[in-house]
Formats: structure tokens, C-alpha cells, sequence
């Protein structure tokens, strides 16, 4: 599936419009790979930030494998137009990856 940011994809003319399609997914961003930080490890600057980087790039991969799940229910071959949005919720540790698109039929 081809997923873009862009609202065309070069060499390819999108014949069909399927519809908005989203991909979300939550979680702590001190966690990753099924592993959590450590109270301790949370005081090492350089463990805090390799904890984070790692934990939000499994929210992205997992909020763009749904939302390829929801383009391909639709019958899409191309995700075109995404936005990609990034939010802690309040009072928590937890982000929320939300990616929005257009499902599109594309030759």
C-alpha cells in the first residue's frame, strides 16, 4: 500500500475516492517492546530519552499498520494526504498517535 503525505502520488492517477481513514494507538511512551522504565532509569537523561524516542516510534508503526487495516477495508491500494498528530493526555504518561488520510484506488 502506498501511504503519502502528499494529495497525489506521482505516476499514478487516483481513479477512486474511498473516504477519510484513521489509524490510532495509545500508550505510556516510557515503554517499549513490552518493557517499562525503571523508576531509576527515569533520572538517567540519556535512558529517558532513548526510552521515549523507542516507545513512540512503536505508537506510530502501530497507528500506521491500523490505519493501513482501515484503507484496505475500504478497498484502497493508496493513502494519500496524511497528518500524522501526537498528543499526551492530561495528567498521565500516555500519548495518543492519531494519523488521518484518504483511501483512494490509485493505477
Amino acid at each position: 500500500m502506498i501511504l503519502t503525505t502528499t494529495n497525489n502520488i506521482e505516476n499514478f492517477k487516483i481513479v477512486d475516492y474511498l473516504g477519510i481513514v484513521t489509524g490510532t494507538a495509545y500508550n505510556t511512551s516510557y515503554s517499549s517492546k513490552g518493557k517499562s522504565m525503571s523508576f531509576k532509569d527515569m533520572f538517567s537523561t540519556s535512558k529517558y530519552y532513548k526510552m521515549y524516542a523507542e516507545g513512540l516510534e512503536a505508537l506510530k508503526e502501530q497507528a500506521f499498520q491500523n490505519l493501513k487495516e482501515n484503507a484496505t477495508k475500504l478497498g484502497a491500494n493508496a493513502v494519500v494526504g496524511i497528518q500524522l498528530d501526537v498528543e499526551p493526555l492530561a495528567n498521565s504518561a500516555t500519548l495518543l498517535v492519531s494519523i488521518t488520510g484518504t483511501a483512494v484506488k490509485v493505477k
